[in-house]
């Protein structure tokens, strides 16, 4: 046995002839260091592995920063503002007509209560309720046999003058005679001047009673006359042309002259009036037109003022002004061929005062109202709007004049104008454009 510390000679075993003997411990990766001239060789590889480690580190880093710039750009295109979707119309020149409207009632140009003239019994009624007559018809009689007595009785009244005033003339003739007779017997001295004297009163008592004769065949011929007069008025007749109203008296009632309803009512309805009222500050204009002699057409609408009614002209202005309301009166006549209008009804009445000339003419709904006033959203070449003062004319319907603030060709927005302010960028939508381009056309 061998002590521990002994140290045994190295003993080499002998080499095999082409065999080569196993490395201990051999490893399977190369090794970086090694004094001998193989270790150097597989320097290459490492290199290969940080450069791929270096760039897939670089590719990463890029998409990060790549990822980073599109959120930001997103985020920045979130925040920048947006062009807005607007309606836009073109101011454009052209004729507005100025008119003076106000609240008016139709009324009968004429209107009558048909009564009867004489007391009777009312035999017959000739008109239909609601029936349009003409003056003249016969539209009710009274019984007449009470006036065709008077009417006898006046001309046997008159006969009996006559007759009277014949028998009166001879009894003149012949005092007439007498008296001559007696004005040869005074000239001859044969009767004294008493009796002479008396025959020539009786002359002219006789021509008294002539004078008187005549008088009473006057006041029967007067008799006469009104006897045909009443026996005339027992046939009533409509005194204007019109609709006539529904009936007060039926047939077989006692009438009067002073019955305070009559019969029934007549309305003139062709032509017919219209009484409406305009303030007094409007009426200096409208009495300067008729001093001109111009006639002002006037249209009437209905309550909604959707529908025109008739086409008429202004008949005259009232003479005074209601203190109580600071209005005037006038009054239009309208044909009223169709029986469009009808008495007592409601209508908006519209007057053509004048027409104003080459105006700049907007859509009423681009007119924008703030605190300052009112204003446009102008559109202009940059796509952008801006807010443009305007001032005001007239409107009619849905236009309104632009008395200053605009020039015709401007492009104003008429939809939309609730997201805008001033800067923003707008889009024109073509569907917009293409319908208000049509409107302004066809004005």
């Amino acid at each position: 046995m061998k002590s521990p510390g002994a140290l045994e000679p190295h003993t080499t075993q002998p080499e095999v002839p082409g065999v080569r003997p196993p490395a201990p411990h051999a490893s399977k990766y190369p090794e970086l260091e090694d004094d001998g001239k193989g270790g150097n060789r597989y320097w290459w590889v490492w290199l290969l592995i940080f450069i791929g480690i270096g760039y897939g580190c670089y590719r990463l880093y890029d998409y990060e920063n790549t990822q980073k710039a599109d959120m930001a750009k997103k985020k920045m295109g979130a925040m920048r503002p947006r062009s807005i979707p607007v309606g836009v119309a073109a101011a454009h020149t052209g004729n507005m007509p100025v008119y003076l409207e106000g609240l008016g009632t139709v009324t009968p140009f004429n209107t009558v209560t048909v009564k009867t003239r004489v007391d009777g019994q009312l035999i017959s009624v000739n008109f239909r309720e609601g029936q349009f007559v003409q003056k003249g018809d016969l539209l009710a009689q009274v019984d007449p046999r009470p006036f065709q007595v008077a009417l006898d009785q006046a001309n046997g009244n008159l006969a009996q003058a006559k007759g009277t005033l014949a028998k009166d003339q001879a009894s003149l003739r012949d005092a007439e005679v007498n008296y001559q007779r007696y004005q040869e017997l005074y000239n001859s001295k044969i009767i004294a001047k008493q009796q002479l004297d008396t025959q020539q009163a009786a002359v002219g008592q006789g021509q008294g009673v002539i004078a008187a004769d005549q008088a009473a065949i006057e006041a029967a011929q007067a008799a006469i006359n009104n006897a045909k007069l009443n026996l005339t008025y027992t046939k009533i007749t409509a005194p204007i042309s019109g609709r006539i109203g529904l009936r007060q008296v039926d047939a077989g009632n006692m009438i009067h002259a002073s019955d305070t309803n009559g019969l029934a009512t007549i309305a003139q309805l062709q032509p017919i009036s219209v009484l409406f009222s305009l303030p007094e500050e409007q009426l200096p204009s409208v009495l300067q037109k008729l001093r001109g002699s111009a006639k002002l057409p006037t249209e009437a609408f209905d309550r909604e003022q959707r529908k025109k009614l008739a086409d008429g002209t202004l008949l005259t202005v009232d003479n005074q002004i209601d203190p109580t309301t600071g209005t005037s009166r006038l009054k239009a006549v309208f044909p009223n061929k169709d029986y469009s209008l009808f008495p007592n009804q409601f209508v908006n009445v519209r007057m053509l005062l004048n027409t104003q000339r080459n105006a700049t003419v907007v859509p009423a709904v681009a007119i924008q109202r703030g605190p300052t006033g009112t204003f446009v959203y102008l559109v202009q070449d940059d796509s952008t709007v801006t807010v443009r003062p305007v001032k005001l004319g007239i409107s009619e319907g849905n236009d309104v004049v632009i008395d200053d603030g605009l020039k015709p060709g401007d492009q104003v927005v008429v939809d939309g104008a609730e997201k805008l302010t001033e800067g923003m960028s707008v889009k024109v939508s073509q569907a917009s454009s293409g319908r208000q381009g049509r409107r302004g056309n066809s004005q």
